[in-house]
């Protein structure tokens, strides 16, 4: 089992950029594939990014790629999420996630094992 605990979110300015951070208990961290969701209010959870058990592996949301940067640091038992050019849109509850079940990365929000209990980012027009 794995605990996460997901930091950094905040109140930004459109353009702004904002690094979150999600630390993950135990010593088997590099055998789950991680991944970042985000849900706003009224609307359903979605996929941001995901990432493979080593971090060579990387896959993004449309809505996202080109802006957003998702990385693991295994020693660290850390994963991350670099967010530039952040637009209103990018308003929400940011969840990350493990998935034990599986090395193969998935959008899928049923697909993932563990979760952590989000961090609000705001993003201001």
């Amino acid at each position: 089992q794995v605990q996460l605990v997901e930091s950094g979110g905040g109140l930004v300015q459109a353009g702004g950029s904002l690094r979150l951070s999600c630390a993950a208990s135990g010593r088997t961290f590099s055998s789950y594939v991680m991944g970042w969701f985000r849900q706003a209010p009224g609307k359903e959870r979605e996929f941001v990014a995901a990432i493979s058990r080593s971090g060579v592996g990387t896959y993004y949301a449309d809505s996202v790629k080109g802006r957003f940067t998702i990385s693991r640091d295994n020693a660290k038992n850390t994963v991350y999420l670099q967010m530039n050019s952040l637009k209103p849109e990018d308003t929400a509850v940011y969840y990350c996630a493990a998935r034990g079940r599986s090395s193969y990365i998935s959008m899928g929000v049923r697909d993932y094992d563990y979760w952590g209990q989000g961090t609000q980012v705001t993003v201001s027009s």
